[in-house]
């Protein structure tokens, strides 16, 4: 068994996840809405484009994002440390997507002519996310992750994976546009969900 201190350390670690995923949230959710985007047609990252009113918004709210990540990671029993790492990299990858901000429209291959700042924005992105629902399957798979965990894990997966599935189709077919766009916030809104009820778990059982 953990000894006291730790425990409550990793308590704190989830319940400052928790709030981190909802000011994070908010605050994109802020700069999308009232921002001067293209809507549910562009990517959530043209929120964040230079020039826009609420960019300084956007990054706040990734970068709060980023850091929920890393608490969540902390907040994890050193039995899931694969989970952990996976989450910790993904807190890396939220960072420097909202550290490195895209031209106008978030331009990707293979319809458009990105910069490469653009497809440093992009890969990070991606890889933020993919991180996060890889998080979810080793806690999915893992013998060592308790019941609750486990059972948010699963129905996060279970929403995810065909989401993110759907993106890289569309994307490579389609392109930028509604189709994308609409995908994408269903994606964000599973993984930060999925955050949310983690943090408030192991906050909850930590405590």
């Amino acid at each position: 068994m953990a000894d006291p201190g730790r425990r409550v350390a990793r308590a704190a670690a989830a319940s400052a996840a928790a709030g981190c995923v909802l000011a994070g949230v908010i605050a994109v959710t802020v700069a999308v809405v009232a921002g001067p985007g293209p809507g549910l047609t562009g990517y959530v990252s043209e929120a964040g484009i230079a020039g826009s009113g609420y960019a300084a918004t956007y990054r706040i709210g990734v970068f709060a994002l980023a850091t929920a990540l890393l608490l969540l990671a902390v907040a994890l029993p050193a039995a899931l440390r694969v989970a952990a790492a996976l989450l910790a990299a993904g807190g890396v990858c939220a960072g420097l997507s909202g550290a490195v901000t895209c031209s106008a429209g978030c331009p990707l291959p293979p319809f458009e002519r990105a910069t490469v700042a653009d497809l440093v924005h992009g890969g990070a992105s991606i890889a933020a996310t993919a991180a996060v629902v890889f998080a979810m399957l080793a806690l999915l798979l893992s013998p060592a992750t308790d019941r609750p965990l486990r059972w948010i894990a699963g129905l996060g997966a279970v929403l995810a994976m065909p989401l993110a599935a759907a993106i890289a189709l569309a994307i490579l077919t389609v392109g930028r546009g509604g189709l994308v766009g609409g995908l994408e916030r269903l994606l964000l809104a599973v993984a930060a969900g999925w955050g949310l009820a983690t943090a408030t778990a192991l906050g909850l059982t930590r405590g």
